[in-house]
C-alpha cells in the first residue's frame, strides 16, 4: 500500500462489513494470482532441482496472465453457481458491481461452498485493499462503514498479509536468479495431415490422368531453448503426384511424391539478435517465404494446405526461385515501424564438396527485399532475387514447386548444358479494405543470361502477374473463400500466355479440421494456345494439431 492509502487506512473509520465478512464461505471467488504465487513459493522453497523449479514458475506465470486476461467479473450475473437466492447475493454484487475485486474460476463458477484457507483470505482482502486504494486514486467515493470494516480486517490479517508480500518477493527473486542461470527447453509437436481427391481434364473430355486420392503427412518438432528462438525439425511422408499428363501447371502446395516413405522435409534455426533482427539458418529444403514478408495476407500457407490450393496462387513466383536441397542464411531487420529489411542467400547443393558445387562456388540464389506497412491495412514490397544454375533439369530449374510453364522454368531446354544468371525484380502489395475483404497482387520479370553452353539463344525474358481477392471468414469463423486471376510464369517471345484462374472455399469444420473445393483452369497449357483449357478439381481435406 502506497503512503496515502496508509494514511487512510490509520487516520479514519474504513470500509466493506458484511460484505467482506462474507469471505467465510469464500466470498473470495477463487485462489487469485497472489495466492498461486504463495503456493509457488513454498514449492520452490521445498524443490532443488533447477529445471522443475522452472517449469512450476513458468505454470504460475501462464496461470495468472490467463485469470488476469479472462476471469475478471463485471457483473454477479456472470457467476453461474450464484443466484439471487444464495444468502451472501447481496454481498457478493455489492463486491463485484461496487468495487470490482472479485474473479471467477475460468469456467464463470464461483464455488462459494469451497474451505477458504487464512492465507488465500489474505490474498482475496490484499486484492480488496488494492482496489480500494485505486478508487481513492481516482477521487472517488468509499462508503465510511466499509473503511471501517476494511481497517479492522487490516488489523487481524496483519501477519498474513505481511507474509504475502514477503513471499511474493521471494518468490520474485528466487524467478530472477533462475532466468539469469538457467534456460528451459520446450518441444511442441505439430501435424498436418493431407487428403486429396482431384482429376484433371482438357476440354471436355478427359485427359489420360486418372482421379486420385492422394495423401502428404508432415510432423513438425518445434524446439525453443530460450523462449525467443526456434529449432525446427519436420518429417514428410506423402504421395501426391501431380497431373504431368495434362499440364505442367497448377501444382498444388501438398503436392509431394516420396512413396510414402519418411524423410526430413525441413530443418532449420531461428534466433534474435536483439530487438529488431530475426535471423534464419537453414540447412534442408529452405524456402524464401520461411523468412521474407510475401505480402499475401490470406492466400499463403507457407507450403501448408491451410491457404490457397496451388503453389502458384499462395505467393508470388518470385519466392520459388533457385530453392535450395541445402541451406544458408537469411534474416528481417526491423529498420523502424514501417518499413521492414529483409534479405539471404541459399546454396543450391551446399551440402556436396564436390567441384562446382558446396556454399559458395556452386548454384545459388540471393534475395534483398524491402516491405512497407503505412498501416495495419496496406503493405507493398520490392524484392530483387540474382540466382546461378549450372544446368536445366528436373528439379533443378528456375522456378521450383512446379510453377511456370516448362519453357519459363527451363527456356534453354529441358537437360541442356549450359550455365545461367538470373536477375529477377518483383512488387507486391496487399489491402485489407475491411476485416472481411482482402486484395493482394504481384507481378514480376526474369532476365536469363546464359554464360556457357551451346545453344543458339544467348539471353531470355520472363514474365508474371495475378491478382487475388480473399474474404475471410465467409460463412464461418475460420473459413476462406478466395478468387485469383493471373499469369504463370511464361517465356516472352516462345510461350502463349498462361492465364491461371482458381477459385476455392476453405470451410473450417472445426479449429482442426478444414474441407476446401477448388477448381482452377489453366488456359495454353504448356504456354500453346492451341492446347484446350485444362480444368483441375480438387476436394482439400486438412487435419491439424
Amino acid at each position: 500500500m502506497n503512503k496515502l492509502f496508509r494514511t487512510v487506512i490509520l487516520a479514519s473509520p474504513i470500509m466493506l462489513a458484511s460484505q467482506l465478512l462474507a469471505f467465510n464461505s469464500r466470498a473470495f471467488a477463487q485462489e487469485t494470482q497472489i495466492s498461486n504465487s504463495l503456493k509457488t513459493s513454498y514449492i520452490l522453497a521445498q524443490t532443488t532441482n533447477n529445471s522443475e523449479m522452472i517449469d512450476r514458475v513458468s505454470n504460475y506465470g501462464r496461470e495468472g496472465r490467463r485469470k488476469t486476461k479472462r476471469n475478471q467479473v463485471t457483473s454477479v450475473f456472470q457467476l453461474r453457481d450464484v443466484s439471487p437466492r444464495d444468502w451472501a447475493y447481496e454481498a457478493l454484487r455489492s463486491l463485484v458491481e461496487r468495487y470490482g475485486c472479485i474473479e471467477g474460476y475460468p469456467n464463470r463458477t464461483f464455488r462459494g461452498n469451497r474451505a477458504l484457507s487464512r492465507y488465500e483470505f489474505a490474498a482475496g482482502l490484499n486484492a480488496c485493499l488494492q482496489q480500494i486504494e485505486r478508487l481513492l486514486a481516482s477521487t472517488q467515493s468509499i462508503l465510511q462503514e466499509d473503511i471501517a470494516t476494511l481497517q479492522r480486517l487490516t488489523r487481524e490479517f496483519e501477519a498474513e498479509l505481511a507474509a504475502l508480500g514477503a513471499r511474493v518477493d521471494n518468490l520474485e527473486g528466487r524467478v530472477a536468479f533462475l532466468e539469469d542461470n538457467q534456460f528451459s527447453v520446450t518441444t511442441k509437436l505439430e501435424g498436418e495431415v493431407v487428403f486429396g481427391v482431384a482429376d484433371a481434364f482438357e476440354g471436355i473430355e478427359d485427359s489420360d490422368d486418372e482421379t486420385v486420392l492422394q495423401n502428404r503427412v508432415r510432423f513438425l518438432f518445434n524446439t525453443s531453448f530460450d523462449g525467443t528462438d526456434n529449432l525446427f525439425i519436420r518429417f514428410d511422408s506423402g504421395d501426391a503426384a501431380f497431373f504431368d499428363e495434362t499440364t505442367d501447371q497448377g501444382a498444388f502446395t501438398y503436392s509431394f511424391d516420396n512413396g510414402n516413405n519418411v524423410e526430413i522435409g525441413w530443418l532449420a534455426y531461428y534466433f534474435n539478435i536483439g530487438e529488431d533482427i530475426r535471423v534464419y539458418v537453414p540447412t534442408v529444403f529452405p524456402l524464401w517465404q520461411d523468412i521474407i514478408p510475401t505480402v499475401s495476407p490470406v492466400l499463403e500457407g507457407f507450403t501448408n494446405a491451410t491457404g490457397a490450393v496451388s503453389s502458384f496462387a499462395e505467393s508470388s513466383p518470385i519466392y520459388k526461385i533457385g530453392l535450395a536441397a541445402g541451406g544458408g542464411l537469411a534474416l528481417n531487420i526491423d529498420l523502424t515501424d514501417h518499413f521492414v529489411l529483409s534479405g539471404g542467400y541459399f546454396g543450391g547443393d551446399s551440402f556436396d564438396p564436390t567441384a562446382g558445387n558446396g556454399l559458395f562456388n556452386g548454384e545459388y540464389s540471393a534475395l534483398g527485399q524491402i516491405t512497407w506497412r503505412p498501416n495495419d491495412n496496406i503493405e507493398l514490397a520490392f524484392t530483387y532475387v540474382n540466382a546461378f544454375f549450372n544446368e536445366f533439369s528436373e528439379g533443378n530449374e528456375i522456378f521450383d514447386l512446379f510453377v511456370g510453364t516448362e519453357n519459363a522454368r527451363a527456356p534453354f531446354g529441358d537437360g541442356a548444358d549450359v550455365t545461367a544468371i538470373t536477375n529477377t525484380y518483383g512488387v507486391q502489395g496487399a489491402w485489407r479494405i475491411s476485416p472481411r475483404f482482402v486484395v493482394n497482387a504481384f507481378g514480376g520479370f526474369t532476365d536469363v543470361q546464359r554464360t556457357s553452353g551451346a545453344v543458339d539463344d544467348t539471353d531470355a525474358e520472363i514474365w508474371f502477374y495475378a491478382v487475388g481477392l480473399g474474404i475471410p471468414d465467409l460463412g464461418k469463423e475460420g473459413s476462406l473463400g478466395a478468387l485469383l486471376v493471373g499469369a504463370e510464369p511464361y517465356l516472352g517471345g516462345v510461350d502463349d500466355t498462361a492465364v491461371h484462374i482458381e477459385a476455392f472455399y476453405k470451410y473450417a469444420l472445426n479449429d482442426n479440421i478444414a474441407i476446401t473445393p477448388t477448381i482452377i483452369v489453366i488456359t495454353a497449357p504448356f504456354g500453346d494456345s492451341d492446347n484446350d483449357a485444362a480444368l483441375i478439381g480438387n476436394i482439400r481435406t486438412v487435419f491439424t494439431f
